[in-house]
């Protein structure tokens, strides 16, 4: 007997924990920061985004097996801030044989949206979530605190990266990967044992190649006019060639690939470009919404009416 009935699969309710709240840049704690959150009028300090893509990590691999950690694609908007204390489930739809992209979503145990995303295996996969939003952008009106940027900015720099299990990432993210996985929602021997794996090498977690991704975003200078706090308001993270791996060096080279506004904020969009430690082969992307909230910039007004 056969159904047209569409099905998913879900986690677990977890409670993801909150690990940025002595997060520092551009020498200013950040939204992460319970009364810097509240000073920009939000309730608490949110945990970062990336977090919730580790309760999607069992569920993609269960339907796409190794291929989803060498190839895979997670394209995420983020919806509705967690704080610490709150618990989220994560859902997919199961995919139909041979399909290579699915919807994905996050929702808290009462049912508030956290995120929407497409999760698909490259590289002929089609157009991501992300792809489908930066294709909508209208051109911002007036840039204040983004004005001296414009699509195409390269980094000024390339930047050379690793992560090792007991490395502190810098005050960006004030803490290892050994520390995280202490407190990940979902842990697998992957992550630390290297024999454990089919590469040989233990891996680094889906939401920590967003630590690493950003551990040195501040050497590429994108001239971001300060003090001003911003936000993950969407990302992408693709394996081209993966996994990445824990104690590995590579390098990173940047872009910015949009500019957008809103009532509240400035966004800048940057693709990271992952290399090998020769800069020569391509192993992961990452594409990150930084969007930057108008209040949190004290000449804001003054500067917009000029």
């Amino acid at each position: 007997m056969t159904f047209e009935t569409p099905l998913y699969l879900c986690g677990p309710l977890r409670e993801p924990r909150q690990m940025l709240a002595d997060q520092e840049y551009s020498g200013h704690t950040s939204i992460h920061d319970d009364s810097m959150a509240e000073k920009l009028g939000f309730q608490a300090g949110p945990i970062e985004g990336p977090t919730h893509f580790s309760q999607f990590v069992p569920l993609l691999a269960e339907v796409w097996g190794q291929d989803w950690f060498e190839r895979g694609c997670f394209s995420a908007h983020f919806q509705n801030m967690v704080v610490e204390g709150e618990q989220v489930r994560a859902f997919i739809e199961r995919p139909a044989p041979g399909a290579t992209r699915i919807r994905a979503w996050a929702e808290k145990a009462d049912g508030t949206p956290v995120l929407e995303a497409s999760a698909s295996l490259g590289p002929d996969d089609g157009d991501t979530l992300l792809d489908q939003r930066m294709a909508k952008l209208r051109e911002p009106e007036k840039l204040v605190i983004l004005s001296d940027l414009h699509v195409g900015m390269a980094g000024k720099k390339d930047e050379q990266v690793r992560m090792g299990p007991d490395q502190n990432m810098g005050k960006l993210y004030p803490f290892s990967l050994n520390q995280k996985l202490e407190r990940i929602t979902e842990n697998t021997p992957w992550y630390s044992d290297g024999s454990s794996t089919p590469w040989g090498r233990a891996i680094i977690p889906l939401e920590m190649v967003s630590v690493l991704a950003e551990y040195s975003s501040k050497e590429a200078g994108f001239p971001v006019k300060q003090p001003a706090v911003g936000l993950f308001a969407d990302q992408e993270i693709r394996m081209v060639d993966g996994p990445l791996f824990v104690d590995e060096d590579y390098l990173i080279r940047r872009e910015i690939v949009a500019l957008s506004e809103s009532k509240r904020t400035e966004s800048y969009w940057v693709r990271s470009r992952i290399y090998d430690a020769s800069g020569e082969t391509l192993k992961a992307e990452m594409l990150l919404n930084h969007a930057t909230l108008k209040h949190s910039y004290p000449h804001y007004d003054e500067e917009a009416a000029g």
